[in-house]
């Protein structure tokens, strides 16, 4: 109980001291993460509006498709991206495997079937609210839009934040296609399962503290921000 008791005191004096081996973790995570999910976002507002708005054949299908998705196991992503980035994959000439790109590219995909879910049925729900509206205006496909993102941005934003905090806390893909290695691709998912597994228990417990504290960061924004767009327009 004392040797646990120690590993916490330890890792509080990490968290609260400049750790030379601490922060560059915290700092390559927030980097890929936040990348990952500006990338997602940069292909999954317009599917979520070509959807959203368009009625096409199969429409349901691929809805139905997009909300089983949100929950991809990350390992299964990860294999998928490894075995295109790989020597012998389509990508591999690339040579970015094992490098933060890889691990971008695999957040990236495993976040963008939870944005795109998330938005479009954001903007269905206001395309319902200002329908009449934009009747009346005569408005075309871009004006619609362009409208509907206005007014649901803040809902949007919501999405955002859903997808960076998934990405921030998933493990198994970015242990896949960027191997963990130090100084190089080690974030705090990664590291906190290799300093566990070393018995490193200080510096595992510290990451899980910053950990955590993104991750609930990132829900109270979310949180705020339905708040406040509640407050404005309710």
């Amino acid at each position: 109980m004392g040797d646990i008791g120690q590993a916490f005191a330890t890792a509080a004096g990490l968290v609260t001291g400049s750790d030379p081996k601490l922060w560059p973790i915290v700092a390559l995570s927030l980097q890929v993460s936040g990348l990952a999910t500006l990338a997602a976002a940069l292909f999954a507002f317009p599917l979520a509006a070509w959807v959203a708005l368009t009625p096409f054949r199969g429409r349901g299908v691929l809805i139905a498709a997009l909300n089983a998705m949100m929950g991809l196991p990350s390992v299964v992503v990860g294999l998928v991206v490894y075995l295109m980035l790989s020597r012998a994959g389509p990508l591999g000439e690339l040579g970015i495997l094992f490098t933060p790109s890889a691990m971008v590219i695999a957040q990236c995909v495993l976040v963008l079937p939870l944005i795109t879910a998330l938005a479009r049925q954001t903007m269905e729900d206001a395309l319902r609210e200002y329908d009449e509206y934009l009747r009346s205006l005569h408005a075309g496909k871009l004006q619609v839009v362009a409208t509907l993102l206005h007014e649901a941005r803040f809902s949007l934003l919501t999405a955002l934040l859903a997808g960076f905090g998934r990405a921030a806390a998933e493990v198994g893909a970015v242990m896949i296609v960027g191997g963990n290695i130090d100084g190089v691709t080690r974030v705090m998912t990664t590291a906190i399962s290799l300093e566990t597994s070393k018995g490193e228990l200080p510096l595992a417990l510290a990451l899980g503290f910053v950990l955590v504290s993104v991750v609930l960061a990132v829900n109270s924004a979310a949180y705020g921000v339905r708040a406040y767009s509640g407050r404005r327009y309710g």
